[in-house]
Formats: structure tokens, C-alpha cells, sequence
């Protein structure tokens, strides 16, 4: 089995996912679900309801009435559990990050990878969830958000590739063979990634949120329409791309969904009567590959008087004409969902809003002159550096970056609601972490306060030549000068400033947003490579936001 993994909690209903070895009936606490069937793989969301506010639930897993949940790798763990949502003036806990490589804990690794090219250190989840199993659960996170690259299918673990290795070649249509070609191998990369025990328990515990990014698939996905155009001639690339749409609904997106919003789903509508959903989920596939219209990954999740928009930015985008990293529809939803009044209003993207100024301004250029800004034999070597630097971020789609940019401006100065006392955007990518705190113009009468926080990665750490280049892309001098260049190419100054609170942070680490009426607190925790088999979170730095 894998799993079970803790999806959505509210104050009276959860969700419990599962995948098993074959059709069965899934109890959770009394409640049962049958599984159904994509591409001969089988897997079960229990619904659960009618439970009681601020409590506590362990719960097992039976499969046909026989436990298959807690098995004897959880023994040193505590009971799983579920702990249903209070009143809306609880505190609330947010533990996020993204960029989580699927390795063993052992060396080499968990070696640097500038001391062996296999190192990755040592993973930060893999270090949390040792640590609550000695804490009271008072202090664990009350939701774990994935902010993308959950699995990384161009850059497989070691049983990934020996799973691999035992498939007929034909299979695979000229697939690279360090990537995963199709949802059998995207199962097998799943199963790999969830299956330490301590990251099980971690997942069976704390509910989990996520959004897909580029390794979930392949590097530079969707940077741009040449990219698009480019990777469609590779034979194999169809049929990844399609598997991998399966796979995200059925491993990452069905469990972001509340149970009134599951019900909106039209395959899950399918999935409840038991069925093979096999073919329509291809369909969905396909249609998300070529439009962006109608196949929305973007949710929401509401914790009392916070609200949290958790935006695609990644298989969203409209790649021709005016280039947005979502479509009009899907923008329109999205800045519905951030009207209303909210104690804070948190902004999940995969990819920064706001990165550090001198990488912003380098980006913005790029687009102006991927567009054309210096002509044509500059618009191809700027192509050429947007997909070998991946400038690809907010920053590098200027206009959906000035929609955002308006959106917060209209929340902050209470054109949408009551201002909350935070607007936050939650973000990774990057491999490292920082936080930023954005000002308004003189003209905007902002009563909340905007900041990015990013954290990143979870577990796949740069090495010392790229730590370096990011210190200096952190420079005062670096943002006047990547600005100049952005002026000359014709791109308008930000209607927004912001700079980094402090540094950027290196190594794996996991970042918790702590939230109290209308009182706020981040704080960024890191771990050692020589902490080794014994893994600690280190704090790197802290944060109070309102």
C-alpha cells in the first residue's frame, strides 16, 4: 500500500487517500470507500465527515477489514491521526517548502554535493518528522504545502532507476533513460518518494497541500512557446506529458480538494462509482496539454479567517500573444477567491511573485527581448538564455506580474474586503530561501502588510559555485544594473518595491508560517550534512510579519 496520506482536514470531515495493490474496500475510522482504477493501479479517497471540532482521531487503514495501517515500520512513531480544525480565532501552522529529491538517508547521499556529485545532503522533511515524533502534537504544523517539484521525473532516485532498468526498452519510445517515460514509472517514482517510513508517518499525519512545477514533469516546462514547440517533436514526449497529468490528479491534485469541491470534479465524480477512470483521465490529459481552458488546478483552502489561494503557475500558462502565467478565466477565479474579509490572505505559487530585485529586472528584460524589444537576432539568443538560466518566473511574465501586483494593491488598501493584516505569497523553486517585504506606491493607502516568503528546497541543495552567483545577484550594484538594462528594452519600472529581510538562506531546509488572530511569524529551518544519520532543523532565521 501507499500511504495512507492525510489530505484535507476541516472542522468536521477529512480526506484520507490510499493507493493498494488491487480493488478492494478502504476503511478509515468507519467510513468506507471502494477503490477505482487508472491504468491498472488502484487507489481510494475516503471521505470523511460528521467528526468533531479541536479533536483528535488516530485511525487505522483496513483494506477487505484487515489492517494495512500502521505496519511494523511505524512502531517508533506515534498514532497517526487526524486533529480536526477549531473555532475560526485558532492559531494556525503552516509548515512549506518545495524541491524534494527522492535519495536514501545515507552516505554518500547525504554528502555535500560538492564532495560527492550523488549528494544531496540531508533531507529537511526527513528531519521534521523525527523531531514531532518526540513533540507534543500541539506543536506540529497543522497543514504540510508542497509548493512543487514533489517528485522530480528528470532526475530519478537510484530504485527508480533499477525499476527502470528491468522494462523492455520498446516500452519506452527513445525515453531518456535517467527519466521516468510513463504512469507505470510515474507510480514507481510516487511509491519511491513516499515510501521511507518516517516520511510516511510524517504524511499520514499532517495534512498536505500541493501544486506541481517543472521537475514534476521536466525541466522548463512551459518556459515558452519555442520550448513547447521544441520538446513536442520528441517522440516520447506525448506520452509523458500525459502521464503526467494522470499522475498529478490522481497522487497530488485530488487531495488538495475539500469534499464540497471534490464533488465539482467531474472524473472524481466517475472515481466514487468504483470505476476505471483510465480514459477519461487520459482525455483530461490531453486536453490540458494543448488548453489551458477548463482543466484549472488552482484551489483554495480555508483555515477560519485566513484563506489560502494556491495558484498553478506552471501548466496554466498562455504561452502565445501576450504571454500570462494563467488564462483570463482562471485569472478571473482567482481574484474572486481573494475578495472577502480575511484576518490574512496567503498566495501559494510554485514560482516567486517576487524574487530578488536584480534577478527580476534580468528577467523582465529577457522577455522584452525574447519579444523582439533588440530584434531578431537577439530575440533568439535571448530565448537561448531564458531556457538555459530558467527566466521563467512572475517577473518573467510582465503582465500577469502587473495583475498580481494590482490584486494585492486592491486587497491591501480594502478594495476587496476588510484589508487583512498579512498578504503573503508562499513560494519555492529556487533552492534557496529569503523573505521579502514589498512597499506600495504613495498613491495606494495599503493598511496590510505584503511580503514573499520562498523556501526551497526541501532536499536538493545548489552547489557552492551557484550559491555564489545567487549572493551576487543579492547586490545593491546587480539590481541597478540588471534595472538599467530592463529600462533600455523598453520594460516600466515595478509598481512595487520590496528587498530581501536578510541574505539568502542555502541547504535543505522547511520554512512554517505561524498565524495568531491577526498576529503573524515566520521562521526558516536548515539541515547539516554533518549531522549525518542523526538529523536536526537548525533555525536560520525568524521573523515576525504583523
Amino acid at each position: 500500500m501507499v500511504g495512507p496520506l492525510l489530505r484535507y482536514v476541516g472542522r468536521h470531515d477529512a480526506t484520507v487517500w490510499v493507493e493498494t495493490d488491487q480493488p478492494c474496500e478502504v476503511d478509515v475510522l468507519g467510513r468506507r470507500a471502494r477503490t477505482f482504477a487508472v491504468c491498472g493501479h488502484h487507489y481510494a479517497l475516503v471521505c470523511i465527515e460528521g467528526l468533531e471540532p479541536a479533536t483528535i482521531y488516530p485511525y487505522e487503514v483496513a483494506l477487505d477489514g484487515h489492517t494495512a495501517w500502521p505496519d511494523t515500520d511505524a512502531a517508533t512513531f506515534p498514532p497517526s491521526s487526524i486533529r480536526t480544525r477549531a473555532g475560526d480565532d485558532h492559531d494556525l501552522r503552516i509548515a512549506f517548502g518545495s524541491c524534494r529529491v527522492a535519495y536514501p538517508h545515507e552516505r554518500p547521499f547525504s554528502l555535500r554535493k560538492d564532495d560527492n556529485k550523488r549528494g544531496r545532503e540531508v533531507d529537511a522533511l526527513y528531519a521534521m518528522a523525527l523531531r514531532m515524533r518526540h513533540q507534543d502534537p500541539d506543536r506540529w504544523p497543522d497543514l504540510l504545502l508542497w509548493l512543487g517539484d514533489q517528485v522530480y521525473a528528470d532526475e530519478i532516485s537510484p530504485g527508480v532507476r533499477e525499476f527502470i532498468d528491468g522494462r523492455p526498452p520498446q516500452e519506452r519510445n527513445g525515453c531518456p533513460t535517467d527519466e521516468v517515460a510513463d504512469f507505470e514509472e510515474y507510480a514507481r517514482l510516487y511509491w519511491d518518494s513516499w515510501r521511507d517510513p518516517a516520511i510516511r508517518w510524517l504524511i499520514s499525519t499532517v495534512p498536505s497541500a500541493m501544486i506541481f512545477d517543472d521537475h514534476d514533469v521536466i525541466d522548463d516546462w512551459n518556459t515558452s512557446e519555442a520550448w513547447v514547440h521544441m520538446i513536442r517533436r520528441k517522440p516520447w514526449w506525448h506520452e509523458r506529458i500525459v502521464s503526467a497529468y494522470m499522475s498529478y490528479w490522481v497522487y497530488q491534485h485530488l487531495g488538495n480538494l475539500s469534499p464540497d469541491a471534490l464533488e465539482e470534479d467531474e472524473i472524481w465524480r466517475l472515481a466514487e462509482q468504483s470505476e476505471d477512470v483510465t480514459e477519461p483521465l487520459r482525455a483530461l490529459a490531453e486536453r490540458a496539454e494543448h488548453d489551458t481552458t477548463g482543466t484549472r488546478f488552482t484551489y483554495t483552502r480555508d483555515f477560519g479567517r485566513t484563506r489560502l489561494i494556491v495558484m498553478d503557475s506552471r501548466a496554466g500558462r498562455v504561452l502565445h500573444g501576450t504571454r500570462e502565467m494563467v488564462d483570463d478565466v482562471e485569472w478571473a477565479w482567482i481574484v474572486d477567491k481573494a475578495t472577502g474579509d480575511f484576518d490574512h490572505l496567503l498566495l501559494g505559487t510554485s514560482l516567486p511573485y517576487l524574487l530578488a530585485p536584480a534577478i527580476h529586472h534580468l528577467e523582465a528584460w529577457n522577455e522584452a527581448v525574447c519579444g523582439g524589444a533588440w530584434g531578431g537576432q537577439a530575440a533568439k539568443l535571448g530565448e537561448r538564455m531564458r531556457q538555459g538560466l530558467d527566466l521563467e518566473h512572475w517577473a518573467a511574465f510582465n503582465t500577469s506580474f502587473r495583475k498580481l501586483t494590482t490584486l494585492i494593491e486592491e486587497v491591501a488598501s480594502g478594495r476587496r474586503g476588510t484589508p487583512p493584516a498579512t498578504i503573503v505569497a508562499l513560494s519555492g523553486d529556487v533552492h534557496h530561501a529569503y523573505l521579502a517585504e514589498a512597499g506600495f506606491p504613495g498613491t495606494v493607502d495599503a493598511r496590510s502588510r505584503a511580503y514573499q516568503a520562498v523556501c526551497s528546497p526541501y532536499r536538493n541543495p545548489l552547489g557552492n559555485h551557484e550559491r555564489f552567483v545567487i549572493r551576487r545577484l543579492c547586490t545593491g550594484y546587480a539590481a541597478r544594473v540588471t534595472q538599467t538594462l530592463a529600462r533600455a528594452a523598453g520594460v516600466p519600472d515595478p509598481d512595487i518595491e520590496w528587498q530581501l529581510a536578510d541574505p539568502p538562506i542555502f541547504d535543505n531546509q522547511v520554512a512554517t508560517l505561524e498565524l495568531s488572530g491577526r498576529s503573524g511569524w515566520v521562521k526558516f529551518e536548515r539541515t547539516r550534512p554533518e549531522d549525518g544519520n542523526h538529523p536536526v532543523l537548525h533555525l536560520t532565521a525568524a521573523r515576525r510579519l504583523s
